[in-house]
């Protein structure tokens, strides 16, 4: 059985439940997850952990960094902070001009680089008191979303002619785009929502060499050993490999947890400080 990571361009439309089902259908392999879901709304990067093997290491790569490329309205107002909700236009008031674009860098330089606060969509999938928030806004209840910090590193201009702006956002993970598309129209007092929004990288990986979920093979699955070649490693001797199978601590010392165990050149575990300079598998490949 072949094992890694697969990078997918997903388009406008799908779910990634659904990008999952096509990949699963296309490769005849049960054992597909992923690093990290897109909205139906929006489109690109999604890179999906094909095999079992490469499930095992998905936590691994919990919270990386992304990057985005969104489209941003100004001039109106959206109930979901984006161009699904009910869309209203904002009329500016007397004294406020449209925004120039030494304006809008302020403002963004100012307000939305760093660690900030930000407060979710009330159309999210954020829990508020065991339920998605979403759920209760769709039965028209009142939600208040409470602020969390989030991680900004980059916010770039791309191209603006009101009402039209385009920015590269490059964040952590947990930030929402609709809710920075939406802050920015609030601090620029003209309104704003996401009009589309295009994943380009997350952590390492990027669009390049990426497929349509259709067009999925195997020939373009990342090896495993490609995939963890930049983790805490170990090599192994054929004795210690024989043991970890056997789920026995072995006598290698060890620093990091989840550091890989690999032998002729192939990663064959995850292993974990254990007592007195020995080291457990965690998770056996």
């Amino acid at each position: 059985m072949r094992h890694g990571f697969l990078l997918v361009d997903k388009p406008v439309g799908p779910t990634s439940h659904d990008v999952v089902a096509i990949v699963r259908r296309t490769l005849s392999e049960r054992a597909v997850g992923h690093l990290g879901t897109l909205d139906p709304a929006a489109s690109g990067l999604m890179v999906l952990a094909v095999g079992a093997k490469a499930l095992k290491a998905v936590e691994l790569f919990v919270g990386l960094p992304k990057e985005y490329e969104a489209e941003v309205k100004l001039g109106a107002v959206s109930t979901t902070y984006d161009r699904d909700g009910h869309i209203e236009p904002f009329p500016l008031k007397p004294g406020v001009e449209q925004p120039e674009v030494e304006t809008v860098l302020r403002a963004i330089r100012d307000r939305f680089v760093g660690n900030i606060r930000q407060r979710p969509p009330a159309h999210s999938a954020v829990h508020i008191d065991g339920e998605r928030a979403y759920d209760r806004a769709r039965r028209g209840e009142e939600v208040v979303m409470p602020e969390r910090e989030v991680t900004i590193e980059a916010c770039d201009v791309i191209a603006y002619a009101y009402p039209d702006l385009r920015l590269r956002v490059r964040c952590g993970s947990g930030t929402y785009i609709r809710s920075l598309a939406h802050d920015l129209g609030t601090t620029l007092r003209t309104g704003g929502y996401l009009a589309g929004l295009r994943r380009t990288q997350l952590g390492e990986w990027s669009l390049d060499g990426s497929l349509a979920p259709a067009d999925a093979r195997w020939t373009a699955v990342k090896p495993m050993k490609e995939v963890l070649k930049g983790l805490p490693a170990v090599d192994l001797t054929d004795e210690q490999v024989a043991a970890i199978r056997l789920g026995r601590d072995i006598p290698v010392a060890i620093e990091l947890p989840n550091t890989v165990a690999w032998h002729a050149e192939l990663p064959v575990a995850l292993l974990v400080p254990a007592a007195a300079g020995l080291a457990h598998p965690r998770k056996v490949f």
